[in-house]
């Protein structure tokens, strides 16, 4: 092949391909190789003769199991925010002309004995179970601090320096029970653990805005 390339990408996995789309914005000249019979790496889906191939070593699956196309089966499942960083590369580059996504229709939570609809428009959180009317007002305000919230604004600070003070104490200043605290940190800003209540208000804040953000867009 007597063909000169600025730049080999080995391996299709979702890093490589950003990093090939990328590189081809920049109207470079890339080779884009995988050792494998299919595209994405660690992260591909594969239908069912690939699978079986796979974790069976067998080159053609079960007849009893249907039309192999038929199967698309991910091997490591994706969630990426509506309005992250990465949706934002994907459409820069263009690899989103050749990936397909699916909107999630809810995220839900473990609440009092019974799983819950996370609220994700003003009507939902008028209806939800998960917090008393005169709760709703007081996280009501604190969401609406949260979605005012500029950093380079002093003016929507309110004396706040989220650099200094916990989560935990921002959050206390609203008066919210220790269900809404959790529902917060868990179902809105994402946290794995609790650790976040002693570490810098403005992490949460931020992860809250880009959920409010994320909602608003899907």
């Amino acid at each position: 092949m007597d063909v000169e390339y600025d730049v080999i990408v080995l391996g299709t996995g979702l890093k490589e391909c950003i990093l090939s789309g990328l590189l081809s914005v920049d109207r470079l000249k890339v080779l884009h190789m995988d050792r494998n019979d299919y595209y994405g790496g660690d992260c591909t889906s594969l239908n069912l003769n690939q699978l079986w191939k796979r974790f069976k070593g067998e080159d053609t699956s079960p007849a009893h199991l249907g039309a192999s196309r038929e199967y698309n089966v991910d091997m490591v499942p994706k969630f990426m925010m509506a309005n992250g960083a990465l949706i934002r590369v994907l459409i820069h580059t263009g690899v989103t002309k050749y990936m397909s996504f699916k909107a999630v229709d809810g995220s839900y939570v473990f609440n009092k004995g019974k799983i819950q609809k996370v609220p994700s428009t003003d009507m939902e959180a008028l209806k939800s179970p998960l917090m008393g009317l005169f709760e709703k007002r007081r996280a009501g305000k604190f969401f609406l601090y949260v979605q005012d919230y500029k950093e380079n604004d002093p003016s929507t600070h309110k004396g706040y320096d989220l650099t200094r003070i916990t989560s935990k104490e921002l959050i206390s200043k609203y008066g919210l029970d220790e269900n809404t605290i959790d529902f917060i940190g868990h179902a809105v800003a994402l946290h794995t653990d609790d650790s976040y209540l002693a570490e810098p208000a403005i992490d949460t804040v931020k992860r809250m805005k880009a959920s409010f953000s994320d909602d608003k867009n899907y």
